[in-house]
């Protein structure tokens, strides 16, 4: 399935690339990457997603070859970025769908802006980061020093961390060349607002349905997170892939795509009950 990449510009913000399919009726699902990705993060589970569901893959601000004229990438930047996108496309409230960074970018949408939250599916997501070391000493010592243009070895290094498994060939070199149009200067902006925006303490604040996906071989996200997300999000549940790393999405794509549909339907059934 081919997509067509739109653009919006985000009044006094900035301007995000994304692509859409599904009914105009439908449910309003966005779906958010992690960090140095974009949309194309999705791209092999969209054709699993049925048309009654009103999908948006967004990049978010300062990647994949997007707008990189914003001065801040904290997490609350990312998360008003949403609300403003969610307020010109006239939708009130949406299935928030996030990887990583784009799970901690939902839950920020959850926190600062619940009316815009109908659920959130949150996928290897993390409950803080001050609290890793190796994640801290990778961007005191990795990211702090880069330079533009992102080597190609870099690129492929980091990407192939986030798997446990196999993707295909030509979809993975497709994110490495996405993680290569980020700008080494918001590589760092984002990294250090992650840190900056930690929102462990605010988790209760957070009464949607929640979902939690995770891969049990994943290297970055432990099981402790997923245990504090549940014990800090009263309506939430978590879904383990065995064999499936950090980017479950890519390694299992049509699972992740019918456990977000069921998640959705169960949703239908609750709104309409």
């Amino acid at each position: 399935m081919k997509h067509l990449v739109k653009t919006i510009g985000l009044a006094g913000r900035t301007a995000l690339c994304y692509v859409e399919q599904g009914e105009p009726t439908g449910m309003p699902v966005i779906l958010l990457h992690g960090i140095t990705d974009s949309w194309r993060s999705f791209e092999t589970v969209l054709p699993h997603l049925p048309p009654s569901l009103r999908v948006f893959a967004l990049t978010q601000r300062g990647h994949g070859g997007g707008d990189t004229t914003a001065h801040s990438y904290r997490t609350r930047d990312f998360a008003a970025d949403v609300a403003a996108f969610m307020q010109v496309q006239g939708i009130g409230r949406a299935l928030i769908v996030g990887h990583s960074m784009g799970a901690t970018n939902a839950m920020r949408l959850a926190i600062d802006h619940p009316q815009r939250t109908l659920a959130l599916v949150l996928a290897g997501s993390f409950a803080s980061f001050s609290d890793k070391a190796d994640l801290i000493a990778f961007v005191n010592s990795e990211v702090a020093r880069l330079a533009d243009p992102i080597h190609p070895e870099f690129a492929r290094d980091w990407q192939q961390s986030t798997l446990a498994q196999k993707v295909p060939a030509q979809f993975f070199a497709t994110m490495v060349s996405e993680c290569m149009r980020m700008p080494a200067r918001v590589w760092r902006a984002a990294f250090n607002g992650l840190l900056e925006d930690d929102c462990v303490g605010e988790l209760r604040h957070i009464d949607v349905p929640t979902l939690l996906l995770w891969g049990q071989r994943d290297a970055f996200c432990p099981r402790a997170d997923q245990q504090l997300l549940l014990n800090s999000i009263a309506a939430s549940r978590l879904v383990t892939y065995p064999d499936a790393g950090h980017a479950l999405h890519w390694e299992e794509p049509e699972r992740f795509a019918a456990d977000l549909v069921a998640f959705a339907r169960s949703l239908a059934v609750r709104t309409t009950a």
